[in-house]
């Protein structure tokens, strides 16, 4: 038996992402988002509309979309109820505030880009620097960021040897389920297209 219900959000899961932007400043912004697909080699970002981040983005579309690990849940988390805009949106204010410094406060380490201007973040055993092709505005104060991927940059510890595929058993991505934060399982099955 199934029942009708109605939960407050829809993240059933996906892979955090922690997105660097160019600030205004030359400055490289941090915004952790939780809504992160690819479809072929464009990433798809779900971004709330007042997010400084894609201010950033709609003024400048070079972003690095880092995944960290599961063993950053607690770095991402110190930097989640922050932002880099000066001002706080009606939305923000009283759960959120202005932090210039996300770098610091959640622990994180600058790394320049090698194709965009925003900094990728060190402790991310995945970046991937991309190119902003379109923005969708959605109908939930969020928008649609379509990002076509230039660059990925892969720690050496998360593929497989001679190859260009992540190590699955290596790889422990951090994600998010109805806002709690989770380490992949084990493997159950294997898709008829897996390559290895």
């Amino acid at each position: 038996m199934h029942l009708h219900i109605e939960p407050s959000v829809l993240y059933f899961g996906t892979p955090v992402a922690l997105i660097t932007t160019l600030d205004d400043d030359g400055g490289t912004n941090i915004t952790p988002i939780s809504s992160a697909w690819a479809l072929g080699r464009t990433y798809v970002l779900g971004i709330g509309d007042d997010s400084h981040g894609l201010a950033n983005l709609r003024r400048d579309p070079g972003i690095v979309i880092n995944l960290p690990e599961a063993s950053l849940a607690h770095r991402v988390e110190a930097i989640a109820a922050t932002t880099g805009a000066a001002a706080l949106s009606p939305h923000k204010a009283g759960a959120y505030r202005t932090e210039k410094d996300k770098w610091g406060l959640g622990g994180f380490t600058p790394s320049p880009a090698e194709l965009v201007g925003p900094m990728r973040i060190v402790e991310c055993p995945v970046q991937i620097e991309a190119r902003v092709e379109r923005i969708v505005p959605c109908d939930d104060d969020a928008s649609a960021v379509h990002a076509r991927v230039l660059r990925i940059h892969a720690r050496e510890d998360v593929v497989v040897p001679g190859t260009h595929h992540v190590d699955l058993r290596a790889w422990r991505p951090l994600l998010y389920t109805f806002r709690h934060y989770f380490a992949q399982g084990e493997e159950v099955a294997q898709s008829f297209r897996a390559e290895y």
